[in-house]
């Protein structure tokens, strides 16, 4: 393994740890703060300092408009929707259980990839691996059926899957547009415009009437924008030039875990045989729609199709 990928595989386990931890500082941030502004502040803020670093230490960069038009449509999809959505959604579930139904995001990976690529099919890897992670969903559910009569407690969970589309669609789109680039001005670019965007729809949603962040919010904040945002976003465009979408997005098999774990320790939210039942079906679910997905990408390499 070359020094390159040494530090790929490095970058993919502090991504594994840190966004773990996101979900809880991220549910502390919303409790005494309106969710969209707070993502905003956090991501526009995250990215200008990047930004600022990056100029200041004159690395080249190629400042034209389709380099940097690129990265808009990556940045709100994946930290607009991906991050902001999440934000909005802890304000009525669990951190744990978001982080639960984010863990499908290499699921939906794998399924964008699957309906843009024709020579790929369903196998019965990828068929019980969707078995799998459903059966996974509905364990998480079985105790708490009469929260989803409660509508914010359903689009909470209804945002955090759309959530989670999103980050797949945009990892893909981030993955074909930036061959070559630099990872770092991708990250504050990204940052910039998910936060831009996040801050438009914090005037569109949020209560804005006497906003006042608490010590805890404003913690919750830095943590998120030195920890959270440049250093686990870098990270993660990182990886994603140097190893396949597939491998990176198994950081989702490790935040779930980190994240029940903290809200159980820290917001004493709810951890039971149910909770750890649910996190090994979803987990192994996904592991089988990949080995699934695989597959038919040695499939496709042998006929020649790539």
């Amino acid at each position: 393994m070359g020094t390159s990928n040494t530090k790929a595989y490095l970058a993919l386990i502090f991504i594994c740890v840190v966004w773990g931890t996101t979900y809880l500082a991220l549910r502390i941030g919303v409790e005494g703060f309106p969710p969209f502004l707070f993502s905003g502040i956090r991501q526009a803020v995250a990215g200008s300092m990047l930004l600022l670093f990056l100029l200041l230490f004159r690395r080249k960069f190629e400042w034209r408009w389709k380099t940097v038009q690129q990265q808009i449509v990556p940045g709100i999809l994946m930290i607009g929707f991906g991050n902001g959505l999440v934000g909005w959604a802890e304000m009525y579930i669990p951190s744990g259980l978001a982080a639960l139904l984010c863990s499908l995001m290499p699921l939906f990976v794998v399924l964008i990839n699957l309906s843009s690529e024709g020579a790929a099919k369903l196998n019965w890897k990828i068929i019980s691996g969707l078995m799998t992670g459903l059966l996974g969903m509905a364990v998480i559910f079985q105790e708490n059926l009469h929260d989803l009569m409660n509508r914010q407690y359903f689009l909470g969970i209804l945002f955090t899957c759309i959530a989670a589309f999103s980050w797949a669609f945009g990892s893909i789109l981030n993955k074909r547009r930036s061959a070559g680039a630099d990872p770092f001005y991708n990250a504050s670019l990204q940052m910039i415009s998910g936060g831009v965007f996040m801050l438009l729809l914090s005037l569109l949603f949020d209560d804005l009437k006497g906003v006042s962040m608490t010590q805890e919010s404003f913690y919750a904040l830095i943590y998120l924008i030195v920890f959270g945002s440049i250093g686990a976003f870098i990270a993660y465009l990182y990886a994603l030039t140097k190893l396949p979408v597939g491998l990176v997005s198994v950081y989702a098999y490790v935040n779930p875990l980190v994240a029940v774990l903290l809200g159980y320790v820290i917001l004493n939210e709810k951890l039971n045989e149910y909770t750890i039942v649910a996190f090994v079906l979803i987990v192994l679910g996904v592991y089988l729609v990949n080995w699934g997905y695989r597959s038919q990408t040695i499939v496709k390499k042998k006929l020649g199709f790539s």
